[in-house]
């Protein structure tokens, strides 16, 4: 294999695609550019390229794109809303990361309306089968006679979870769609319709999937400190580092002058 020319003999040898010419006996090989798109996924439509049961696919909806994509992560059947689909791989293992906890905002109409009570239940967390929630961000949109719509903001990827959170808390999930992934709004994209992602967009999918060179230094830095066998070191303002670098609660910590009272002079120490 060569690179620009340049056999390559060492193991480990990176090269971008995108850049780069690269040729394998003399042949060059050519890759396909990447690609984002976001779709409006409709009801009855799986979210997998190819399904043995035969229902329809995302696949289906985009007529005219040559490039075979990727869902990131699943919506089920009969939930709508944004789905993004692309063949960068490191985009998409970023984005679906539990530690990058990127925030999915969903509108869910519930049977019901939700008491305070539930709603406490399901912002703190709520105990399923497979271990108890992360703590979400819940708001009612509008109140009906029998039904009411919530926003839910969850930074989970397991299967269903709005749907059984709500159903946890005694309001069944009539219509859901996701609304938001991350920085990504699906805004007025009419339903089974897709556009490509512009260049802002992408840049903020990519800091939110930790590919951007500050979050590549940061993950550097803490990792360099994990392996000397030392705490990461916070940055100063934070709780773990207060303004002036000392350690809060430690021996060098800063101690606060007492007040002055006013009308008087502070007096110097006597000899």
């Amino acid at each position: 294999m060569s690179v620009n020319g340049t056999v390559v003999r060492e193991l480990g040898r990176k090269a971008d695609a995108t850049r780069d010419r690269i040729a394998v006996d003399g042949e060059p090989i050519h890759l396909g550019a990447r690609r984002t798109i976001v779709l409006h996924k409709p009801r009855g439509v799986v979210s997998t390229l190819d399904d043995p049961a035969g229902r329809p696919t995302v696949a289906g909806l985009l007529g005219g794109v040559p490039e075979r994509l990727y869902p990131v992560g699943r919506l089920d059947v009969n939930t709508t809303g944004l789905l993004l689909l692309t063949n960068e791989g490191a985009l998409a293992a970023g984005l679906l990361h539990p530690r990058r906890e990127v925030p999915r905002v969903y509108h869910a109409k519930v049977r019901g309306t939700p008491d305070a009570a539930a709603l406490v239940r399901l912002r703190r967390g709520v105990r399923l089968e497979d271990g108890k929630t992360a703590p979400a961000r819940v708001r009612v949109l509008e109140t009906l006679p029998t039904k009411t719509w919530l926003e839910l903001t969850v930074r989970e990827g397991r299967q269903r979870l709005v749907r059984r959170m709500c159903a946890a808390v005694g309001h069944a999930v009539e219509k859901l769609a996701r609304v938001r992934l991350g920085p990504l709004v699906l805004g007025d994209l009419p339903l089974g319709g897709w556009r490509d992602l512009g260049p802002r967009e992408l840049t903020a999918l990519r800091v939110a999937a930790g590919l951007s060179a500050r979050a590549r230094r940061e993950r550097a830095a803490g990792w360099g400190a994990r392996r000397r066998g030392r705490r990461p070191r916070a940055p100063r303002g934070t709780p773990e580092s207060p303004p002036g670098g000392a350690a809060r609660g430690g021996a060098s910590a800063l101690r606060e002058a007492p007040p002055r009272r006013p009308g008087r002079r502070p007096t110097s120490p006597r000899p």
